[in-house]
């Protein structure tokens, strides 16, 4: 919702501002087809060259990402910690049962009491591999903590992909409209013997290809890379509760303590109080 407001306000205050100087939208209008043919098609052929099929691929789905929003929420993080909770709880209670919910999580009664997380395979993933290399004697804390650290800053890494590549297009806009520019400046030098008024028109669209690529640049898009970059970061403290609440369980801590680890871990906005766990886990048990 933010993210529309400040398109909606950008575009205001510039052409607004632009229009109450007493600037004329018609050169700009009469320009911008062009102008947004040359540097957006150029953009795009720059961006195609320059990602791979796997970034050109969740482009689109980064840039909607970026408008809704970080995915996991407090209530999230809070279910999160009960699921650690009881899957621990079993690993030392019944290893052997354990491994019937590891290894088909879909049809786990634990896992399917949290749709959103089951919903989420990077999630579900890292937990069922983690614990399933504990059962697998693959138990030192240290070892499966250096695993986790390089598994995650992989996955870390890959997702920032997408903004990355908007960032560099952002930056390359500028130049793009100075491209642009320079076209129209030999168009209108290939009509000096025109008027002033005609040869003022055609220098004012030439001009308009410097504003569209800086405007786009630093209005738009190094803007959306830099929002997108928030939303991932925020959403990637999901794994690290993860890695904290199962690491503490292989150092052999109490369960509720490695709860209390993975709450404290959490991002300070995103942290459900400890009354809340407590509740949630009270809850928990009283149903099962």
């Amino acid at each position: 919702m933010f993210g529309f407001v400040g398109i909606a306000l950008t575009f205001a205050m510039v052409f607004g501002g632009y229009i109450l100087a007493g600037g004329k939208m018609a050169v700009i209008t009469h320009s911008l087809p062009f102008e947004m043919m040359m540097i957006g098609g150029a953009a795009v052929g720059s961006y195609l060259l320059s990602n791979d099929s796997a970034v050109l691929k969740h482009t689109l789905g980064g840039i909607m990402r970026a408008f809704r929003g970080a995915r996991w929420t407090e209530s999230d993080n809070r279910d999160l910690l009960c699921l650690l909770f009881q899957l621990l709880r079993l690993a030392r209670t019944n290893p052997v049962e354990l491994e019937e919910h590891i290894e088909n999580p879909s049809s786990s009664t634990i896992f399917q009491a949290y749709p959103r997380i089951l919903a989420d395979d990077s999630a579900v993933t890292l937990i069922a591999d983690t614990l399933r290399s504990a059962s697998l004697n693959y138990d030192d804390p240290y070892q499966v903590e250096d695993m986790l650290a390089r598994r995650i800053s992989l996955m870390n890494e890959e997702a920032l992909h997408v903004p990355h590549a908007l960032q560099n297009t952002a930056d390359a806009l500028p130049a793009l409209g100075i491209v642009a520019a320079v076209l129209g400046v030999i168009k209108t030098m290939g009509a000096i013997d025109q008027p002033p008024a005609v040869l003022g028109g055609m220098i004012g669209g030439a001009l308009v290809g410097t504003f569209l690529g800086v405007f786009l640049a630093y209005g738009l898009v190094a803007p959306l890379s830099q929002r997108l970059t928030a939303v991932i970061r925020q959403d990637q403290a999901f794994h690290d509760i993860i890695k904290s609440v199962l690491i503490a369980g292989l150092h052999q801590h109490a369960t509720s303590l490695c709860v209390e680890v993975g709450r404290q871990s959490a991002p300070e906005h995103l942290r459900p109080s400890f009354a809340d766990v407590e509740n949630a886990l009270r809850e928990m048990k009283k149903a099962a």
